[in-house]
Protein backbone atom coordinates (compact mmCIF):
# COMPACT_ATOMS: atom_id res chain seq x y z
CA UNK A 1 0.00 0.00 0.00
CA UNK A 2 1.42 3.58 -0.93
CA UNK A 3 1.26 6.30 2.47
CA UNK A 4 1.91 9.66 1.56
CA UNK A 5 2.70 12.51 4.43
CA UNK A 6 2.92 15.67 4.26
CA UNK A 7 5.53 17.52 6.36
CA UNK A 8 5.06 20.94 7.95
CA UNK A 9 7.77 23.76 5.92
CA UNK A 10 8.15 21.14 3.39
CA UNK A 11 7.83 21.40 -0.11
CA UNK A 12 7.56 17.57 -1.09
CA UNK A 13 5.24 14.98 0.57
CA UNK A 14 7.21 11.99 1.89
CA UNK A 15 5.92 8.89 -0.11
CA UNK A 16 6.95 5.05 1.24
CA UNK A 17 5.01 1.86 -0.25
CA UNK A 18 4.54 -0.18 2.91
CA UNK A 19 3.15 -3.65 3.75
CA UNK A 20 0.71 -4.17 5.88
CA UNK A 21 -2.44 -2.98 6.58
CA UNK A 22 -4.17 0.37 6.54
CA UNK A 23 -5.36 -0.31 10.01
CA UNK A 24 -1.64 -1.18 11.02
CA UNK A 25 -0.47 2.60 9.68
CA UNK A 26 -3.59 4.48 10.85
CA UNK A 27 -2.77 2.97 14.29
CA UNK A 28 0.51 3.42 14.64
CA UNK A 29 -0.17 7.46 12.84
CA UNK A 30 -2.75 7.97 16.05
CA UNK A 31 -0.44 6.52 18.13
CA UNK A 32 2.11 9.21 17.72
CA UNK A 33 -0.43 12.06 16.91
CA UNK A 34 -2.25 11.37 20.30
CA UNK A 35 1.03 11.64 22.09
CA UNK A 36 2.09 8.15 22.64
CA UNK A 37 5.42 8.72 20.56
CA UNK A 38 7.88 11.75 19.38
CA UNK A 39 8.55 10.72 16.09
CA UNK A 40 6.21 8.79 12.92
CA UNK A 41 8.41 5.90 12.14
CA UNK A 42 7.78 3.63 9.05
CA UNK A 43 9.60 0.87 7.37
CA UNK A 44 8.93 0.83 3.50
CA UNK A 45 8.98 -2.51 1.39
CA UNK A 46 13.14 -2.18 0.69
CA UNK A 47 13.34 -1.43 4.26
CA UNK A 48 14.37 1.63 4.35
CA UNK A 49 13.15 3.75 7.48
CA UNK A 50 11.64 6.64 7.71
CA UNK A 51 10.96 9.13 10.94
CA UNK A 52 9.13 11.97 10.77
CA UNK A 53 8.70 14.39 14.03
CA UNK A 54 4.60 13.98 15.13
CA UNK A 55 4.76 18.15 15.15
CA UNK A 56 5.37 18.18 11.75
CA UNK A 57 3.03 15.85 10.49
CA UNK A 58 0.66 17.62 8.38
CA UNK A 59 -1.60 15.00 6.71
CA UNK A 60 -1.27 11.03 5.98
CA UNK A 61 -2.81 9.55 2.81
CA UNK A 62 -3.08 5.69 3.09
CA UNK A 63 -3.78 4.30 -0.27
CA UNK A 64 -4.56 0.48 0.20
CA UNK A 65 -4.80 -0.69 -3.06
CA UNK A 66 -3.13 0.66 -5.93
CA UNK A 67 -6.44 0.52 -8.24
CA UNK A 68 -6.11 4.37 -8.72
CA UNK A 69 -2.12 4.02 -10.52
CA UNK A 70 -2.63 5.63 -14.13
CA UNK A 71 -0.57 5.44 -17.15
CA UNK A 72 -0.62 7.21 -20.30
CA UNK A 73 -3.30 10.20 -21.19
CA UNK A 74 -6.48 8.42 -21.73
CA UNK A 75 -9.50 9.27 -19.96
CA UNK A 76 -9.89 8.79 -16.26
Amino acid sequence: MDVRIGVLHSPKELALEVAGTAAEVETSVNDVLAGKGGVLWLTDVSGRRVGVPAERVVYVEIEADGATKRVGFGPG
